[in-house]
This record gives structure tokens, C-alpha cells and sequence, in this order.
């Protein structure tokens, strides 16, 4: 059951079912009408065995990669993408069309005045946000916050829709859920019950689950991808200086796939990130640290936020770097808030 808000006469805040609401405009264009464009209905099936599930994401495949697919050759994969280019526009648009487009985006609060006002509004969607940071920084409270304020209604900054979580570390905690849900006036149980979780072992786990994701945001409205963390599995499964170029090149194509699936289906991406050691840090900076995965994240996250350990339980967030945000402005935040 998909999430908003109503005010009963108990002034208790109770979830009810997305039909009760008025229907939003999909941004994305079903794979299903390549059927009415003259493709046949069983090329298309394997183009949602493959994990193709709207036009704009088939637009975002290379032909040789969808030639890869079993059963479609470069001319059948030649009519697939024309017939996908008059569904969907891909070229260009003018900057007034990009400005139009730039008001679906969604700012889902993080459950913090502050860290609302230093990001904006709150997490946007269709972007990557990474919060990196050393351990018991914040990063996990903040994505567990996101589960339940993602849930709330837009008129209360929220996103409403569902999460998906994929958890890398294990440290996912529905009992946490319950205090933030009921803080937030919500059901807890309809809460966690919106929420879709799987723990991932390895790697290609990690990257297998994200192509599964697409099957369900076709299907449901989802807002917000959490993938914590994203770098865990690749320094496990990949050791030593000889393997690092394969290292790379396998996390950049599963941030790739995080970006397509932040702007296919206007979901924002939460994704948090390990530190490690900067020995070329500086003299004059105690316990340098810099977030780990190099230039291929670096890259790939549209929105960069630095967490560290204050006084006590206060914990500060920094943005590092973002395309329309102040890079240098911190705030502190207490730990248990989010």
C-alpha cells in the first residue's frame, strides 16, 4: 500500500491508499508501447527479461549491449531503438524546457531544519547524493530517516512513494524505523511495510538486485534508492593493486546504473561511502581522511556530503562538492535527531 497522509478526526496521521489521491504524471514512457509502434510483443518481453522496463531506460542502453541480449539481432535492436526515439526524446531541448523539466524534481527533507536548509530543501531526486564519513558519523541514522520521510506527502516535504534498500553492511534496523515513524505521526507498520529491503553478499549480488529494481519502479511509484554502502562489497571481493583497474571498472558501471535509475524513474539515490586514509592529506590536518572508490565516484555523485564526529553526540555535515549548492557551509546536527 503506497503511502500519504490524512488528518482524522483524532488528529492522528493515517496512511492511505495511493488511489484515495490524485493520479502524478509519469515521467517515463512503458516499454509496452514499443508494441503499438510495430515491435513484436515477444521482443519486447525479452527486453524486460533483460531488466528493460520503460522506453527511457532502453535509450539508455548501448546496441551492443542490447544486441547481447539472446534473441535480438542488430536489426531487430536497429527498429527497437528507432521505433524508442519517436516514443521518447532524446535529442535536444531548449534551456527553457530543461528549466521545466528541472520542476519534477522532488527535495525530500532529512528530517533536520538545518541539513534542509544547507542542502537545499532536502535530498533531491533525480541525483545521486553520497554521504561519506568514518564510522558512527550519521550516515546510516540519516538513510533511515529518509525511509520514513520519503513516505510523506509533498505539502509535508516528503516524497510520497515508496524505498528501496539495499543493504551491504547489514546494519539496517526496522525496530529503527518505529520511533521515526511514530515521530513523524505515521503508521509504523504501513511504514515498513513500504519499505523493500535486500541484503546483498557480494558484488554482483549488489548489481543484480539494482536490475531487478526496475521491474518494481515501473510498476510503483518509488522515490528514494538507498544503497548503503556502495563501496563495502567491491574493497572485499576485489584485493591488491592488480585488481583495482577491474575494481573500478565494475563500480563505475554499477554507478552508472544508479544514475540511469535515479533519472528514469525520478527516484532520488541515497548512497553512503567508506573513508580511508589520505597520507597526502597535509601536515597541518589531523587524521586526514578522503572517501574511498577515487575519481569513478567521485564523478558519478551529483551531491557530495561530508559527515564527521562533533562534541559529544552532535555530528557536522558538509557539503565537499554539488553543482548548485555552497561547497564550504557546515552545520552541526545531533546524532539521534535524524
Amino acid at each position: 500500500m503506497i503511502a500519504t497522509l490524512k488528518t482524522e478526526e483524532a488528529s492522528q496521521l493515517q496512511l492511505v491508499e495511493r488511489e484515495d489521491i490524485d493520479d502524478e504524471e509519469y515521467l517515463f514512457e512503458a516499454i509496452d508501447k514499443l508494441i503499438s509502434a510495430g515491435i513484436n510483443a515477444g521482443d519486447v518481453k525479452k527486453l524486460q527479461d533483460a531488466g528493460i522496463y520503460t522506453c527511457n531506460g532502453l535509450m539508455m542502453h548501448t546496441k551492443k549491449n542490447l544486441t547481447g541480449i539472446r534473441g535480438l539481432s542488430e536489426a531487430k535492436v536497429d527498429k527497437i531503438c528507432e521505433a524508442a526515439e519517436k516514443i521518447v526524446n532524446y535529442g535536444y531541448i531548449t534551456g527553457s524546457d530543461a528549466l521545466l523539466r528541472r520542476k519534477s524534481v522532488i527535495r525530500i527533507t532529512t528530517g533536520s531544519q538545518a541539513l534542509d536548509e544547507l542542502l537545499g530543501g532536502g535530498i533531491e531526486t533525480s541525483a545521486i547524493t553520497e554521504a561519506f564519513g568514518e564510522f558512527r558519523s550519521g550516515k546510516t541514522q540519516l538513510a533511515h530517516t529518509l525511509c520514513v520521510s520519503t513516505q510523506l506527502p509533498a505539502n509535508m516535504r516528503g516524497g510520497n512513494g515508496k524505498v528501496a534498500y539495499i543493504d551491504t553492511e547489514g546494519t539496517f534496523r526496522p525496530d529503527r524505523i518505529i520511533p521515526i515513524a511514530e515521530r513523524f505521526g505515521m503508521d509504523p507498520g504501513a511504514v515498513l511495510d513500504n519499505i523493500v529491503y535486500a541484503r546483498a553478499y557480494t558484488y554482483e549480488h549488489q548489481y543484480n538486485l539494482l536490475l531487478g529494481l526496475a521491474a518494481k519502479m515501473s510498476e510503483e511509484p518509488f522515490r528514494l534508492l538507498i544503497v548503503d554502502s556502495v563501496i563495502a562489497l567491491f574493497r572485499v571481493d576485489f584485493t591488491g593493486r592488480g585488481e583495482l583497474a577491474e575494481r573500478q571498472q565494475k563500480l563505475a558501471q554499477m554507478l552508472s546504473r544508479l544514475t540511469k535509475i535515479a533519472e528514469e524513474f525520478n527516484v532520488a539515490v541515497y548512497m553512503t561511502n567508506q573513508v580511508i586514509a589520505d597520507p597526502g592529506g597535509g601536515v597541518f590536518i589531523s587524521d586526514p581522511k578522503k572517501p574511498a572508490g577515487g575519481h569513478v565516484l567521485a564523478h558519478a555523485a551529483t551531491i557530495r556530503l561530508m559527515f564527521r564526529k562533533g562534541k559529544g553526540e552532535q555530528r557536522v555535515c558538509k557539503v565537499f562538492d554539488a553543482p548548485n549548492l555552497p561547497e564550504a557551509e557546515a552545520i552541526s546536527l545531533h546524532y539521534y535527531y535524524f
